[in-house]
């Protein structure tokens, strides 16, 4: 399969196509592409041609290229279609989907579309998960799915089963309940296959299932997820009722905006923002941390004012102070991101301090080999080795208290509940430039004697 790209020419194409009102050569043109790739498309083109093309095209495929749009460019054609027109797009959805849309439509109609879907089943369905949090298993879930009860017997069980795969676009797993809907476990197809009709499903399911709460945090599924490599998980309320299922292609969606959230946020951005949002937006997301950097500069700046005597003395101080500073911040960013990768991860083995005496010893080790050669270099270059000596030992004990500021920090953090991908950005590289400068001046000031 050749993959889809977009171009100025097939753009152009179609925006005279919608501008001449030329149907059935748009139809035709879009008919093999992919709903995903409809979504590009739309994605550039104009509201008006925008919303032209959704109210064409039929709503088994618009439902799901509404599902893939950038949120400010399907708000805008949601806009411009009728209550009815919606419903019949949420009708082609799958609950999860259907309801994520909803929930992003003004209040005033939300009842109007919900009333308008004609499978009040799925509308009810729709409804019932916007009650949950949408940062829950719950607000994550679909109602989609093939569950049997432990009391039937494999002929009933086919039947049933039938029934419900039509209104499930694809069948990863069949839930086991019993009589009050509580989960029990999972039946294997090949069990079902080679077992007798007469047999009792109690008889062949397999009690063992991983499900995750209702309440669950989204991050904490995509861990269960990943750990045990499925493609689906059962979610059960408070009373182990099976309400509903999470499957992979949720997971994805959820670990992929968390990593951009992690990474925005170790570039110093306080807020998830686009390259196309407005200025204002992404001012207000960015000068929070820049001001940081700011506060962090002029803390620099006085501390090395304070050793202002010093540094006319030994003007050489002064250039490698930037030296200092970046690597000081080059370690406590290091050291930061792999504590904040076995925290997402969960795989941090031991406590506090044994993570402290490991990142103390390995910023030593480092510290003495960038040392030694900063001290041969200082030394061939300006001949005077107590004050090659007195950096280059500098040097060594800015790289182990920047070591143990990046490992304490997101330990710390992630104690007290806060996210701690914020101390892999500006923040721990500002508090390393301010502690690595002083330091550096410090133990400088005293070897030297000054």
């Amino acid at each position: 399969m050749t993959p889809f790209k977009l171009t100025d020419e097939f753009l152009s194409e179609i925006e005279a196509l919608i501008d001449d009102q030329k149907n059935s050569s748009l139809e035709s043109l879009l008919n093999e592409v992919h709903y995903a790739d409809i979504a590009e498309i739309i994605n550039e083109l104009s509201e008006e041609h925008a919303t032209y093309l959704i109210k064409l095209l039929d709503s088994d495929k618009t439902s799901d290229v509404l599902t893939e749009l950038d949120e400010d460019v399907r708000e805008a054609i949601l806009n411009n279609l009728s209550a009815k027109e919606i419903a019949g797009e949420l009708e082609e959805l799958d609950t999860d989907d259907a309801a994520d849309i909803v929930g992003e439509l003004p209040k005033e109609i939300i009842h109007e579309v919900i009333s308008e879907i004609e499978d009040r089943e799925h509308a009810k369905d729709i409804v019932d998960l916007l009650r949950y949090d949408e940062n829950s298993a719950g607000g994550l879930m679909a109602k989609e799915l093939v569950k049997v009860r432990e009391s039937w017997n494999i002929l009933t069980c086919v039947k049933e089963m039938r029934a419900q795969a039509e209104n499930v676009t694809r069948v990863h797993s069949i839930y086991v309940v019993d009589d009050n809907d509580k989960l029990k476990g999972r039946l294997s197809l090949k069990d079902l296959l080679t077992t007798s009709t007469k047999s009792h499903i109690s008889d062949v399911y397999i009690p063992k299932v991983d499900s995750v709460s209702v309440n669950e945090k989204p991050e904490e599924v995509a861990k269960i997820m990943s750990k045990y490599d499925l493609e689906a998980i059962p979610v059960v309320d408070e009373m182990n009722r099976l309400v509903g299922r999470i499957t992979i292609d949720d997971i994805v969606d959820v670990i992929r905006e968390e990593a951009e959230k992690d990474y925005q946020m170790a570039a110093g951005i306080s807020q998830d923002v686009e390259a196309d949002d407005s200025i204002w937006n992404l001012t207000r997301a960015r000068l929070p941390w820049l001001f940081l950097g700011l506060v962090g500069g002029l803390g620099a700046a006085a501390i090395m004012g304070s050793f202002e005597n010093m540094i006319s003395s030994h003007a050489i101080l002064f250039f490698f102070t930037p030296l200092i500073a970046a690597m000081a911040g080059n370690v406590g960013v290091q050291s930061s991101a792999i504590i904040v990768q076995g925290l997402a991860n969960d795989d941090l083995k031991g406590g506090v301090g044994s993570r402290l005496i490991k990142e103390m010893l390995l910023a030593m080790l480092n510290g003495v080999v960038l040392a030694t050669v900063l001290l041969i270099f200082t030394w061939v270059y300006k001949g005077d080795f107590l004050t090659s000596l007195a950096i280059s030992i500098s040097l060594v004990v800015v790289i182990i208290v920047a070591g143990l500021i990046g490992t304490f920090i997101p330990l710390f953090l992630h104690k007290r509940g806060i996210d701690p991908a914020i101390a892999t950005g500006p923040f721990i590289t500002t508090s390393n430039d301010i502690f690595g400068i002083l330091i550096y001046f410090s133990i400088a000031k005293i070897l030297l004697g000054i």
